[in-house]
């Protein structure tokens, strides 16, 4: 990133907390910034079916690239607000309730791949971009490998999302007859495709490469060469808490590095 945007986003998050800290010493209350700096803890929703942005390890651990991501902002927030420690507490949310818990004041940042759209900034507000995937299919090496192929076919794909809509305006739009099956997790919609109940899984492309590693037959496989939608991503904060998404998009600028490193190696 050009040294001269970091400068001028490190001054403005300066300016944005020194703000803050006024405020606090008036007695009255700072929203998001200012509950984080008198708890000294923030608290980041997480998805645990979403690799690889949003997941857990192994041993039961939030890990991926927006969990990561907001793990640095955190980082960086507590030095930015002086704070000697910010505890980071993790809330689990799912596809269908994630917005509730920005809105019912249950976790400050949604990291996970959130997709920005108008109809969503009615509920929460959204950072600048974090990354740009985009919409396709992954098909069984036997069965129809494009859309067009799709007539008469079931396709799966993950329920109540921006991506079923896309996937729903798709087919519309080309003329085709195909069954749209909703499915409540990736992984459900994996062990569909996986058990032939379904001829494609449709999704985020970089999430199904993820997922198809994760199948039973992984060779039997593959992705559609198309991308049928762009999907920009960003991280769902409280809506109309104006500090709190300037002070995050300031920060989001200062990882600007970071966030194109692993934007390049997810792309590969």
């Amino acid at each position: 990133m050009h040294l001269a945007v970091k400068k001028a986003s490190a001054s403005r998050l300066a300016a944005l907390l020194i703000g803050l800290g006024t405020t606090l010493a008036g007695g009255a209350s700072a929203a998001t910034l200012g509950r984080i700096g008198q708890d000294k803890t923030i608290r980041i929703a997480y998805r645990g079916d979403a690799p690889p942005f949003s997941y857990k390890d192994k041993v039961g651990e939030p890990v991926g690239f927006m969990v990561d991501l907001c793990r640095e902002v955190a980082k960086k927030l507590a030095d930015q607000m002086h704070l000697t420690s910010l505890n980071v507490i993790y809330v689990p949310v799912t596809a269908a309730d994630r917005f509730e818990a920005i809105q019912q004041q249950k976790a400050d940042l949604l990291c996970e791949p959130t997709s920005a759209t108008l109809a969503r900034r009615e509920l929460v507000d959204f950072s600048i971009p974090t990354f740009v995937d985009g919409a396709s299919l992954m098909i069984r090496a036997d069965g129809p490998h494009d859309l067009k192929s799709m007539a008469g076919q079931k396709i799966g794909v993950l329920g109540d999302t921006t991506t079923e809509q896309a996937l729903r305006n798709t087919l519309q739009s080309a003329g085709i007859a195909s069954e749209v099956m909703p499915a409540k997790t990736h992984a459900e919609g994996l062990a569909m495709l996986d058990d032939g109940k379904i001829s494609a899984y449709f999704g985020d492309r970089s999430i199904l490469v993820s997922l198809m590693k994760e199948s039973k037959a992984p060779g039997k496989l593959m992705l559609a060469e198309n991308y049928l939608s762009v999907e920009p991503y960003a991280l769902a904060l409280p809506r109309g808490d104006e500090e709190f998404r300037l002070a995050i998009a300031d920060l989001l600028l200062l990882l600007g590095d970071l966030i194109q490193c692993r934007h390049t190696d997810l792309s590969r």
